[in-house]
């Protein structure tokens, strides 16, 4: 396709395997294949964005990353992960950006990580893997992480991780077996962290510091499809106030991530306009080839589909 726009995608991730090496038994999402792929980066990820037709990507280290160590360790590792990370991207610096781990267990330390990676490493935000330590991530001992965000006029990526052991007691255990990835994919992952925008908006978080911007995969983990019914039913609450629709529009970047359905994308372009929309793909848990297809045959004007390719990803982490 010679007129294809440029692709930007900004939801792919890589494992570093001393991190890795923190999580306990694998899972079927770090069997070898997948292994392999989250743990190169100028073998089968180049080949596999060639082939795809994706031009750059924007790579974060894998769930749970450090959100579930212990502060020390998630200092001492997310210190490791950006530096290495950092070295891979110099080998390819025209195909590779990078988000940077950040040690959530000590707010201040991860608001320093965040600032040593934009501005010594280059990186163009930071990416929150689920709770952090079953603490969700609106609480305002968090808060110095947004405050170095919004200094530093870079965003942050909220991506899924397994949820609780609580919830994952009391809502999916009788389906576990049969059915693993309800704790993933399927239901769990958007159900906390569609609690954690939510919970986001609730906290004051973008009162506090308004020119903070935060980026949700997924199409948004479902909430730009439920905004209307969200915004109506906090209007009593939120008296005087800004409603939820209007922090939400302003706020959240979403991406494609896993989610490449027409109907679907038209409801986000609609509730919160195209300016708010990347194109990811998720890989290697998603494949590359299917998202540049649909991308590239979305039904949208060839204007729009460049914004959704690249324009906006280009304009939000001044690519």
């Amino acid at each position: 396709m010679p007129d294809r726009p440029y692709v930007i995608a900004l939801e792919e991730h890589f494992q570093d395997p001393e991190l890795g090496a923190l999580y306990g038994p694998l899972d079927a999402n770090r069997a070898p294949h997948m292994l392999e792929r989250l743990q190169s980066f100028s073998g089968p990820r180049l080949k596999e964005m060639d082939e795809a037709g994706i031009d750059f990507q924007v790579i974060s280290h894998s769930a749970p990353s450090v959100q579930k160590l212990d502060a020390e360790t998630a200092i001492r590792m997310a210190r490791i992960v950006n530096d290495r990370l950092h070295a891979a991207i110099g080998e390819h610096p025209a195909r590779f950006a990078g988000f940077a781990t950040i040690p959530t267990p000590d707010p201040k330390a991860a608001a320093d990580e965040l600032e040593r990676a934009v501005t010594k490493l280059g990186f163009k935000g930071a990416m929150i893997h689920g709770l952090t330590n079953g603490r969700f991530n609106d609480e305002p001992f968090f808060w110095p992480i947004y405050e170095r965000a919004q200094e530093l006029d870079v965003p942050i990526y909220f991506h899924p991780s397994a949820p609780s052991t609580a919830v994952i007691e009391a809502y999916y255990k009788e389906y576990l077996e049969k059915y693993p990835n309800i704790l993933r994919a399927a239901w769990g992952f958007t159900v906390e962290t569609a609690t954690q925008g939510v919970r986001l908006v609730l906290s004051g978080v973008f009162d506090k510091y308004p020119k903070l911007k935060v980026i949700f995969g997924h199409l948004g983990e479902g909430l730009p499809f439920l905004q209307w019914r969200i915004n109506m039913g906090f209007e009593r609450d939120q008296k005087g106030s800004r409603g939820f629709k209007d922090v939400f529009s302003e706020h959240f970047y979403i991406t494609t991530s896993g989610f490449w359905s027409d109907p679907a994308l038209l409801l986000c372009v609609q509730e919160v306009g195209v300016d708010h929309i990347l194109f990811s793909v998720d890989w290697p848990f998603a494949p590359n080839k299917p998202a540049t297809d649909w991308l590239h045959r979305i039904p949208f004007s060839a204007d729009d589909r460049v914004k959704i390719a690249s324009g906006n990803a280009r304009r939000l982490l001044k690519l």
